[in-house]
C-alpha cells in the first residue's frame, strides 16, 4: 500500500468507527489489533493503557469504492482480496444452512469451488495473496476459504488432474463442516489449548463432519474422508482414530498440511505472529513423522520457490532479501542484508525472521 492511501493518527485523536490500515503488534509480536479492525472505543482505550503512541487509519479515498475498482486493476493482490472477501459471505451462508439443517448445500459448494475458489488457487501469486488476508479473521468461514484455496495450490504443485484438483478444493472448503456443531465456547480454540471435555467435544467436529457429509451422494469418498481424517497423522498420533500411514486418505494427507500452515500463518489478537517461515519449520520438523513427505516436499519446495526475492525482517533488526536456499528441504535461507553481507540462517540459529514482507 502506497503511504499516501493510509495516516497516522495520534492515539488521543482516533475515533471509533475508524479502520486500522496496518497491525498493531507489540514488542514482543503479539498481535494487540488487527489490519482492517473498525476502532471502538474500548479499542481504543486499550491502546492509550499500551502506551500506543500512534495508529496508521485507512483515510476516506483509500475507503472509496473509486479507490478499490482502480486498485484492482493495477494490483492483482487487491483484486484477489476483493473477490475472497466477496466469498467470504457466501461461504457464511453455505455453513449457515449445513448448521440448522444438518445438510450442507453440496450444489452450492461446488459451485463456489468451480467460479470461485478453484481460479483463485490457479493465480500465480496466491500463496502472497493469501498472506495478504490471513488478518481478516480465523473464524471457521475464512479458514475453509483459506485452506480450500491452498489446498488447490498443492494440487496444482503435486501436478494431479483437473478433476482431482476441483474435488479437493471442495474437500479443502467442507472440511470443518463439523464445527457448525459446536458448543460456543470452542469456535475460536485450537485444539492445543484443549483439554478434558473440551478436547473430547473438538475431536467430534471430525465426526460430525463427516456424519453430515456422507448423507449425500454428490459427494466422493474422498471429500467425507478429508472431513473425517484431517487430523490424523501418518505415525497414528492424530484423531479421531489414531490411523496411520495409507490408512489416511490423500485428500486427508493434503487437507492437514493445510490445515496446518493456515493455523501458524493466520494472525491472532492476542497470540504471537508468526511469518510463514514458522510454518516451513514445522512442516519441516513434521513432515517424516506426522505428516506425509510426498505431500510436503512438492509444498515445501515451491513455497520456497515463491519467497525468493522476498523482503524479509530479522530480529536483530536488519532488513534484507531471501537470495537462495541451500539443497536441504531442512535449510534455512540466506539473507542478503547489504551489498557486502549475507546472514546464513542455518550456521546462525539465534538469529530469526520475524516479518514476511515488512511495510
Amino acid at each position: 500500500k502506497e503511504e499516501t492511501t493510509l495516516r497516522s493518527v495520534d492515539i488521543e485523536a482516533l475515533t471509533p468507527g475508524m479502520i486500522l490500515a496496518r497491525s498493531i503488534i507489540n514488542d514482543d509480536m503479539i498481535v494487540v489489533l488487527s489490519e482492517g479492525t473498525m476502532l471502538t472505543k474500548a479499542h481504543i482505550t486499550r491502546l492509550g493503557f499500551l502506551g500506543v503512541p500512534s495508529a496508521y487509519i485507512k483515510d476516506e479515498y483509500e475507503l472509496s469504492e473509486a479507490f478499490q475498482n482502480v486498485a484492482a486493476i493495477f494490483n492483482p493482490a487487491s483484486a484477489f482480496v476483493t473477490e475472497y472477501k466477496e466469498v467470504i459471505h457466501t461461504a457464511r451462508e453455505i455453513f449457515d444452512e449445513a448448521g440448522k439443517s444438518d445438510k450442507p448445500p453440496v450444489e452450492k459448494s461446488k459451485t463456489m469451488v468451480k467460479e470461485t475458489l478453484a481460479p483463485m488457487a490457479k493465480q500465480s501469486g496466491a500463496i502472497d495473496y493469501l498472506l495478504e488476508v490471513n488478518h481478516l479473521a480465523s473464524d471457521i468461514y475464512n479458514h475453509s476459504v483459506r485452506v480450500s484455496v491452498l489446498a488447490g495450490v498443492l494440487a496444482k504443485w503435486m501436478m494431479l488432474s483437473a478433476a482431482e484438483t476441483q474435488d479437493l478444493i471442495l474437500a479443502g472448503f467442507l472440511h470443518d463442516i463439523g464445527k457448525t456443531k459446536f458448543p460456543p465456547r470452542l469456535i475460536d480454540k485450537q485444539v492445543e489449548h484443549l483439554k478434558g471435555e473440551d478436547l473430547d467435544a473438538y475431536m467430534q467436529h471430525t465426526i460430525d463432519g463427516n456424519r453430515m457429509l456422507s448423507a449425500s451422494n454428490e459427494l466422493s469418498e474422498g471429500v467425507k474422508l478429508a472431513a473425517l481424517q484431517h487430523h490424523e497423522c501418518m505415525d497414528g498420533s492424530g484423531f479421531p482414530f489414531n490411523l496411520k500411514g495409507a490408512d489416511i486418505h490423500l485428500y486427508a494427507r493434503i487437507i492437514g498440511l493445510a490445515n496446518l500452515y493456515d493455523n501458524i500463518t493466520t494472525e491472532r489478537e492476542g497470540q504471537k505472529k508468526h511469518t510463514p517461515f514458522a510454518a516451513i519449520d514445522q512442516i519441516t520438523q513434521d513432515m517424516y513423522t506426522k505428516l506425509d513427505p510426498h505431500v510436503c516436499v512438492p509444498f515445501l519446495k515451491h513455497l520456497k520457490e515463491t519467497f525468493l526475492g522476498s523482503k524479509v525482517k530479522l530480529n536483530t533488526g536488519l532488513v534484507g532479501n531471501i537470495v537462495r536456499y541451500e539443497n536441504d528441504f531442512s535449510s534455512k535461507p540466506l539473507i542478503r542484508v547489504s551489498q557486502k553481507e549475507i546472514i546464513d540462517l542455518n550456521k546462525s540459529p539465534e538469529i530469526k525472521i520475524i516479518e514476511y514482507n515488512p511495510k
